[in-house]
């Protein structure tokens, strides 16, 4: 058991990469499947989709994706976690990389990047950053 089960699905994706591996598999669950349906949509990862698992229980395949041998993520971080929750107002989300990456924002209206929260004009918690 995990205590924070988003840090565990960026660690497995971050250690995939760094192993070079094509595929990963991260426990189900509706937050994780709409956090990677960004960051597949942004195209940091080639496609995750929801499968059932060994012992019957669902998980989500991810499949990485590489540019010339390199990996597509340079670098992913957990920004809110349990015991230090970070939340921005509408505005306030950083910039990340100068623009060629991207944050991601649990809003009133679900999650979704940093950009669009900003365009929307939607505050929330910054889960995390990639790029």
């Amino acid at each position: 058991m995990t205590t924070d089960p988003i840090a565990d699905m960026l660690t497995r994706i971050r250690n995939g990469y760094m192993a070079h591996k094509h595929e990963v598999s991260i426990p189900y669950s509706k937050l994780k499947m709409a956090l990677i349906a960004i960051i597949a949509e942004e195209g940091f990862v080639s496609s995750a989709e929801k499968v059932d698992g060994k012992d019957g229980f669902p998980e989500i395949k991810v499949r990485l994706k590489y540019a010339g041998g390199r990996p597509a993520v340079t670098e992913i971080t957990r920004v809110s976690r349990p015991g230090l929750r970070v939340y921005k107002k509408r505005g306030e989300f950083p910039v990340v990389q100068s623009g060629y990456g991207i944050a991601i924002v649990s809003t009133p209206k679900g999650l979704m990047t940093n950009r669009k929260a900003r365009i929307s004009g939607l505050g929330g918690e910054l889960m995390c950053t990639i790029w």
